[in-house]
């Protein structure tokens, strides 16, 4: 078992930098959904994987670290055909993981099961894609108003954040 906060407290900690003040907000600007069932809504899935950057390296599965495919401002692209959507500009345990499958950071195909078989209502047409600055204040004054715009245009019930 990986004791990834552990980890990571103890990797920035040898690094000098104090720890790390997790966010928490007494106000969340999402709510309950007033549909009953999932088999009733829309699912918007939200990523904070990038489009391949041409121009920017090595973003193949195992690739090192590469800050070059990072991205900064929201987007959001197609759900088909499925996107080319890469997580090299994440830091994540490259020991132990190769990233050499795109359906665990970008579940489209398993969410259009769900929708074929009745699980959920439907998938959106659009992925969202949310930046990883590392900025709390530009995520919640930029990048969090600009979901919610994308999330309520796409006439979403249920947002699917999955973080890489």
């Amino acid at each position: 078992m990986l004791k990834y906060i552990e980890r990571t407290r103890s990797y920035y900690s040898e690094l000098g930098y104090e720890p790390y003040s997790w966010a928490t907000y007494d106000k969340v600007p999402f709510c309950t959904s007033t549909k009953q069932s999932l088999y009733k809504q829309r699912v918007t899935l939200i990523s904070t994987s990038a489009h391949l950057a041409t121009n920017a390296g090595d973003q193949g599965p195992g690739a090192a670290y590469n800050a070059k495919a990072k991205f900064f401002k929201v987007f959001t692209t197609p759900t088909s055909p499925t996107p080319d959507l890469r997580i090299s500009h994440v830091n994540y345990d490259r020991e132990h993981c190769m990233a050499d499958d795109p359906n665990t950071w970008l579940p489209i195909r398993a969410l259009k099961r769900a929708e074929a078989t009745g699980f959920i209502g439907e998938l959106s047409s659009e992925v969202i894609g949310l930046p990883t600055n590392r900025s709390q204040r530009v995520t919640v004054e930029q990048d969090c108003p600009d979901v919610i715009a994308h999330c309520q245009r796409l006439k979403t019930d249920v947002a699917l954040l999955v973080p890489t």
